[in-house]
């Protein structure tokens, strides 16, 4: 397997750390992974902009969605400013494929786009 280049092991680990309990639990850290222009379709179809992902994840009534397990980590350079990650989540039995678009900025590498879509778990599926 190939090592991965330097943005893509960066975005990998900004995304690693936005499954964090503690980063989701924290407008300061959020905001400083999540681009100004961030937008996300959530599991439930739901759209999400920067403002709205961050109050809700913060809420002092937020639900957890426990432990996210993410599996099967993918990510291309698509040029200078932009690396696009794939990825499995599994969290309470809830499984997810996600997509992130990530894009470089003078603050670093943010989290510009994101999408999660539920599947139900297949061993015969195609990878």
């Amino acid at each position: 397997m190939t090592e991965p280049t330097p943005a893509v092991a960066a975005v990998i680990d900004g995304e690693l750390r936005l499954l964090d309990p503690v980063v989701r639990a924290s407008a300061e850290l959020l905001v400083s992974l999540l681009h100004a222009d961030f937008r996300e379709i959530g599991t439930s179809g739901r759209l999400w902009n920067r403002d709205s992902i961050i109050a809700a994840l913060t809420a002092a009534d937020a639900s957890s969605p426990g432990p996210l397990t993410a599996s099967r980590m993918q990510g291309v350079q698509l040029g200078t400013d932009f690396v696009h990650l794939t990825f499995d989540t599994e969290s309470k039995g809830l499984h997810s494929h996600r997509s992130s678009l990530w894009r470089r900025t003078d603050d670093g590498w943010l989290l510009y786009f994101h999408q999660a879509t539920p599947y139900v778990d297949d061993p015969f599926a195609e990878i």
